[in-house]
């Protein structure tokens, strides 16, 4: 069974206010393909009431860092009482959306995630050395990139919310 270990334990960003669903997607879209990391979205779903539409959207894209490890992103999206509201800006009336925005971040990194080290239970003991003495050194790495893509990601997004500010 593939191990995880939790690196980065909700990393959470809130916004209120002015922003565009669809350019917040593509932004994270864009950015996980700029980074080569492989887009899983595990839940999407969209409740319409009466003050507006609640959106909980949940991504797990993953960057395969070799046969054995890999770093795996989870981002949870809540965006509650989103409306469609007319801004005018520069003399034109633009479309964009009103509401809440909660992200949070998860970042972990998952070892033998083929689950080739559990056939035989010498191989788990192996593998437990192997983890613990000698693949160590480049587990940190890994971890390391985790941290550094998952930060830049949370800033990018940030900053995108915050161009919406008037």
């Amino acid at each position: 069974m593939a191990e995880k270990k939790l690196v980065i334990d909700q990393k959470r960003l809130n916004y209120t206010g002015l922003f565009s669903v669809t350019d917040l997607y593509q932004l994270i879209d864009n950015w996980l393909r700029e980074y080569a990391y492989d887009k899983f979205e595990k839940k999407n779903e969209e409740i319409v009431g009466p003050t507006g539409k609640d959106i909980i959207l949940e991504l797990r894209p993953w960057l395969k860092i070799t046969d054995y490890a890999k770093n795996e992103i989870r981002i949870k999206i809540f965006m509650k009482d989103v409306k469609e509201v007319e801004v005018e800006k520069d003399g034109s009336k633009i479309k964009l959306n009103q509401g809440e925005v909660q992200m949070i971040f998860d970042g972990y990194t998952v070892t033998d995630y083929e689950n080739r080290w559990e056939n035989k239970p010498v191989f788990v003991f192996l593998r437990a050395i192997f983890d613990k003495y000698i693949f160590e050194f480049y587990s940190n790495k890994f971890e390391d990139v985790l941290i550094e893509d998952v930060n830049h990601l949370y800033m990018t997004v940030k900053s995108f919310l915050n161009l919406y500010r008037y």
